[in-house]
């Protein structure tokens, strides 16, 4: 793993996606630079900001002043924060507010927030007047290093996670790495586990580049940056490899099949944030891969050391509050969108950087190993 990069002008990766390829911008203030970058794609377009009302009180005004700057017409849509919102209901009420604001078809959506907003005006902007183009302005890490590259879009059901949406790129990715210096703790440590799984689906250098570096992530700089762009970097290449997950990029879920069954039976909540219950399905992950034998026990207690090191839960005790039974959750991964002809399908590793996708699991298997450590306190 090479040295982090040093602070200064901005990283900037490719997603190459042919025609439909875009640039991911990382560095600090660049949000001051997001109207001169919008405008050199798009000049005379008006935007609509989706934003929450936390992030909103925060960095609205000054996306909207950099966008009017550039010469572009600017309508706010502020939507409440939380999972709640990636529902039908706020979907309507966002592309309503669209169309109200005359954006046309040449003009563009911008998410300003963390996955959800993201998720949410992606796929507002999948649909509204059968395809505008979207900019994602990430604030989080989870964000940054995840959902905002690749085109995934989309709003829970009451049947789980992302159930409905489409793929659908964005024309920009703004990732100003100065906005996550808001960002309370644990939702920066919950992004990171979004980070980590980088190094541990192909990366064993990254792996062991974090394990040593972790706290100066943490604390913003030269690190930081280069985490988040050796993470873009990363999915970048996966999606362009298999854009529409139908292989490889698959292996982006390490960890998500067992952490999206917490998750729903958290009901979506502050309880659980996803990157918290990404943590625990990735060492659920290994913690299985050593049951069956696939790799020495020792690697996969490397990866839920690691992971606690930096606070994030990695055991169903972890978790507030009530956890469903075996049963229950087994109910919910039957949901997963890598479940085929309703055969489990899990993202398994032979080691530290070496991550499989393991079709047709046997899921009384997966359910004993679920309820001992449920078991386990």
């Amino acid at each position: 793993m090479t040295a982090p990069v040093r602070s200064g002008d901005p990283i900037i990766v490719n997603v190459p996606l042919g025609e439909r390829g875009y640039d991911i911008a990382i560095g600090r203030g660049l949000i001051g630079e997001l109207g001169a970058r919008v405008a050199a794609l798009r000049p005379g377009a008006a935007a609509a900001i989706v934003s929450d009302e936390t992030v909103a009180a925060r960095h609205l005004a000054p996306a909207e002043a950099s966008l009017k700057a550039a010469g572009l017409r600017v309508s706010a849509i502020v939507v409440p924060p939380g999972e709640a919102s990636k529902s039908w209901p706020v979907l309507e009420s966002v592309c309503e507010q669209v169309l109200a604001a005359r954006i046309e078809r040449g003009d563009l959506v911008l998410a300003l927030g963390g996955g959800v907003v993201g998720d949410l005006a992606g796929f507002a902007a999948a649909v509204v007047r059968r395809g505008l183009d979207v900019v994602q302005v990430p604030t989080t890490l989870l964000a940054q290093v995840d959902s905002s590259v690749g085109g995934k879009t989309g709003i829970n059901s009451a049947h789980g996670k992302n159930q409905i949406g489409a793929f659908y790129q964005p024309i920009l990715v703004i990732a100003d790495t100065a906005l996550l210096d808001t960002l309370p703790a644990r939702e920066f440590r919950a992004g990171y586990a979004e980070v980590v799984k980088y190094g541990l689906i192909g990366d064993a250098g990254f792996f062991a580049w974090l394990d040593a570096n972790w706290r100066d992530v943490l604390a913003g700089g030269p690190a930081r940056e280069h985490a988040i762009a050796t993470s873009c970097r990363a999915k970048a290449m996966t999606v362009a490899r298999d854009e529409r997950e139908t292989g490889e990029r698959a292996l982006l879920n390490l960890g998500h099949t067992f952490g999206h069954a917490f998750e729903a039976a958290a009901g979506f909540s502050d309880r659980l944030l996803h990157g918290e219950a990404v943590a625990i399905g990735m060492a659920l992950a290994f913690a299985f891969s050593a049951r069956r034998g696939l790799l020495p026990p020792a690697e996969a207690e490397r990866v839920a050391r690691h992971l606690a090191a930096v606070g994030l839960p990695t055991r169903p005790a972890d978790i507030a509050g009530e956890t469903p039974d075996a049963d229950a959750l087994m109910a919910l991964m039957a949901q997963d969108k890598k479940v085929r002809r309703g055969r489990l399908t899990l993202i398994l590793a032979r080691g530290i950087g070496a991550s499989f996708v393991a079709p047709d699991v046997d899921s009384a298997e997966v359910r004993a190993f679920l309820a001992e450590k449920l078991a386990e306190r």
